[in-house]
């Protein structure tokens, strides 16, 4: 299955976890929301791909940087709830992406990546209708969502790392995801009482760990073996292309105006990667 077409995949059912986590903010604080997916997400991989047969895993070396994408993993996660709390969400997503962008202008060996990059960019921030509006937790938002940036840079280059290191499979991110909750645990799991004591929103954060989680990263382990670090990170644009095509679709939110160029840049910078993978 083609990298875009997986991406696309993905960014339906996080959208469809992110719908479901937005009702469950008012029962649990958002960080914890973040930290629940992961963990749940991280017990069931674990069930399904028994990392503790795969010997390769358990490397020194091979751990340590299991054990780091697992921290940012679950960091990016949590940090991105947070800022969503207090920031428009619009405006978290098209911040967010400065990670990204960094990693691909970092990364890229062409002009056609760092031309993809900054047009995927402008796209997102279009397609995203970034506002200018503060509120009271403006500033614990904007610090969030930098955090949140620098760990999704981080995910990129140690997720390719983990994905391009041998051993079945998502394997690898199963120990990652686990580590990652195991770390943030004494900061967060307090808080996760009501789903504990509460048959139904113990559903739900399942749902959640598995369309937000389980089956996005499990398939962006597939295509960070396939594409560069820069690519991969272009191809992150179609995720809000996906959330307006879906709100099209379903909800009868059509984009138009600015938001109809935002489609059409992001579409440019996906076209532009396929062709330099064609030429490579």
């Amino acid at each position: 299955m083609p990298a875009p077409l997986l991406f696309v995949v993905s960014g339906l059912t996080q959208y469809l976890g992110a719908a479901l986590a937005v009702g469950l903010f008012a029962v649990v604080p958002a960080g914890t929301v973040a930290w629940l997916r992961v963990a749940v997400a991280a017990v069931l991989l674990l069930a399904w791909r028994r990392p503790w047969r795969v010997r390769e895993l358990w490397g020194r070396g091979r751990l340590g940087v299991t054990v780091l994408f697992g921290v940012v993993l679950a960091t990016m996660n949590v940090a991105f709830y947070v800022a969503i709390e207090h920031l428009p969400l619009g405006t978290a997503v098209a911040l967010e992406f400065l990670g990204p962008v960094t990693v691909a202008a970092v990364t890229g060996r062409g002009w056609r990546d760092r031309v993809a990059i900054a047009v995927a960019a402008v796209g997102v921030v279009l397609l995203a209708g970034v506002s200018l509006e503060t509120g009271p937790g403006a500033v614990t938002g904007r610090v969030a969502i930098g955090v949140a940036a620098a760990c999704w840079g981080g995910y990129i280059v140690l997720g390719r790392k983990v994905a391009r290191a041998g051993g079945p499979g998502a394997s690898g991110l199963a120990v990652a995801m686990a580590a990652g909750a195991l770390v943030l645990a004494p900061f967060l799991a307090g808080a996760s009482g009501p789903v504990l004591h509460d048959p139904r929103l113990a559903l739900v954060v399942v749902a959640i760990a598995v369309c937000s989680s389980l089956v996005p990263y499990v398939l962006e382990q597939v295509v960070l073996r396939r594409v560069s670090t820069a690519t991969f990170a272009i191809l992150l644009a179609l995720l809000p292309a996906t959330a307006a095509v879906v709100g099209a679709v379903v909800l009868g939110q059509w984009p138009h105006g600015l938001e109809l160029v935002g489609l059409v840049l992001v579409s440019g910078a996906i076209a532009l990667t396929a062709r330099e993978q064609e030429a490579t």
